[in-house]
């Protein structure tokens, strides 16, 4: 690669992390978190058999749903995001715990760490926002010592934020060059080899969280639309057209419908995978 390209290639991936960070600091994940899948950080945790004294980093860490059980177990943990704006309300989550840990501003695909300096790597619902993801699995193992962990939770193609996404996509800008889909991550496949032979002991299942926060489809939809970056930016994009606001607000209520809302007692159950692993 010409050292053209590689400038181009820079600046280009330097505008997106821009637009990322900027994408999830709009809206309020740290509530959407809090409000929804805060137990998800506890159970990577808990799959990652996290110990006291151990050196703990957690990728795409957000408001900290699971750096703070992390530190809370007696680790030394690093919560790390592109989005640092995220960190005002993890380190209030954090106090109100008596959990300390240090928060540090990182793009996953480009750590600003050393290699061998964790004994474990956590992400939850994280690391597969970044948009490449060979870049991002190789620092996840990269940072991660030999004998060390590494265990992910990632929303699944199948499972309903998966399919949020793809009834998002017709109305979402195209994926930049190179750049690949969220949802592959909750592959078992795709993170297998994106790890490869690299790591050992990979362990994957399945699972659901439930959420059972809204009574109808237009309930769980109006709170993405105000809390959730992804929808809040696609939305943006087609705001001056009322059509395709009034498709994607149907598209997204009956989603929601479909997946169990609007009956006495509904509620959702939101797949992901999780994969645990051991580094070589």
């Amino acid at each position: 690669m010409t050292d053209t390209a590689v400038s181009a290639r820079t600046d280009a991936d330097r505008a997106l992390k821009t637009k990322h960070r900027a994408m999830w600091a709009s809206g309020d994940y740290p509530t959407l978190a809090s409000d929804l899948i805060w137990d998800l950080g506890p159970r990577v945790v808990a799959a990652a058999d996290v110990r006291p004294g151990e050196r703990v980093l957690d990728v795409a860490a957000g408001s900290g749903n699971a750096a703070i059980p992390a530190a809370l177990r007696g680790a030394t943990v690093v919560a790390s995001d592109l989005a640092p704006e995220l960190f005002e309300a993890g380190r209030r989550l954090a106090a109100e715990a008596g959990a300390e840990l240090e928060w540090r501003e990182a793009d996953a695909e480009e750590l600003p760490f050393g290699d061998d300096t964790f004994d474990v790597v956590v992400s939850t619902v994280g690391v597969m926002f970044a948009p490449h993801h060979e870049r991002a699995a190789d620092e996840l193992v990269r940072v991660t010592r030999s004998g060390g962990r590494i265990a992910l939770i990632n929303w699944t193609p199948e499972g309903f934020i998966g399919q949020m996404f793809k009834a998002m996509k017709p109305f979402a800008a195209p994926l930049p060059e190179g750049a690949q889909p969220a949802p592959l991550w909750g592959d078992e496949q795709h993170v297998r080899g994106l790890l490869g032979d690299r790591v050992t002991d990979v362990t994957a299942v399945r699972q659901t969280v439930r959420v059972d926060r809204f009574d109808t489809g237009e309930a769980f939809r109006d709170y993405f639309k105000h809390h959730y970056g992804p929808t809040i930016a696609v939305y943006h994009r087609i705001a001056d057209d009322p059509e395709q606001v009034r498709a994607l607000d149907t598209a997204l209520a009956d989603l929601a419908r479909a997946h169990g809302l609007g009956t006495p007692g509904g509620a959702m159950e939101w797949e992901y995978l999780l994969l645990t692993a051991g580094v070589r």
